[in-house]
């Protein structure tokens, strides 16, 4: 398993990207990858050193992606390279590349109430590599509404409503928080929480990501 990791940050700058960028690299780092850092989406392009990773750190919000750079990243994840996100820098990138959506599990909608948001996220998979030990915990911060493929196995979820907004009148709803999925021979990790480098370093959760990284590139 090879213990190298890039991770690409950029896009809407309200998600800090350069901040939880340089956070999520000595995350990595700390827990013995080789990280590469970059804030260049040509850093997708390059295939053949895709190809020699263990795992693939998106962290870029919204924006835009060519051919050229979505492409080699599909094909390495179905390779067998992990890709490993959180927030909007991976499952609200590039909202017209519908390949990345089904590559990452899910897209942002909404996040009724916005920042500050307080909600519990309840750990549904207590077995799991990732979540194993972790009891639910409190958050406060954006709770993501998504659209999520049926397919991701789901480690934990969010109860809806908790802010007003149109969604009110469908009633309760378990929403997902964090999930694994398969894409070809490509592990997926996603989760939710991070609007804010305090709240994607915020305990359990920066835990369950470190696991979370770990599981996508092939070690637990």
């Amino acid at each position: 398993m090879s213990r190298k990791a890039l991770v690409v940050y950029g896009g809407w700058d309200g998600h800090q990207p350069r901040e939880v960028g340089e956070l999520l690299a000595r995350v990595l780092a700390e827990d013995g990858f080789y990280v590469e850092l970059s804030d260049s989406l040509d850093s997708f392009a390059d295939e053949k050193n895709l190809r020699s990773l263990g795992l693939i750190v998106p962290h870029w919000t919204m924006g835009k992606i060519t051919d050229a750079q979505l492409n080699p990243v599909l094909r390495a994840v179905r390779e067998g390279v992990g890709i490993a996100g959180c927030h909007g820098g991976m499952c609200d990138a590039f909202r017209e590349a519908t390949d990345w959506h089904f590559m990452t599990g899910g897209q942002w909608v909404a996040h009724p109430g916005n920042d500050g948001t307080r909600y519990t996220v309840h750990i549904t998979a207590p077995d799991h590599p990732v979540t194993l030990g972790v009891r639910d915990f409190e958050v406060s911060s954006e709770q993501y509404y998504m659209h999520v493929d049926p397919a991701v196995k789901v480690l934990a979820t969010t109860r809806f409503p908790v802010a007003d907004g149109p969604h009110v009148p469908n009633g309760p709803v378990d929403m997902p928080v964090m999930w694994t999925k398969l894409y070809g021979r490509g592990r997926v990790f996603y989760s939710s929480i991070g609007h804010t480098p305090q709240a994607v370093a915020a305990e359990p959760h920066l835990t369950l990501l470190r696991r979370g990284f770990q599981w996508a590139a092939g070690a637990l």
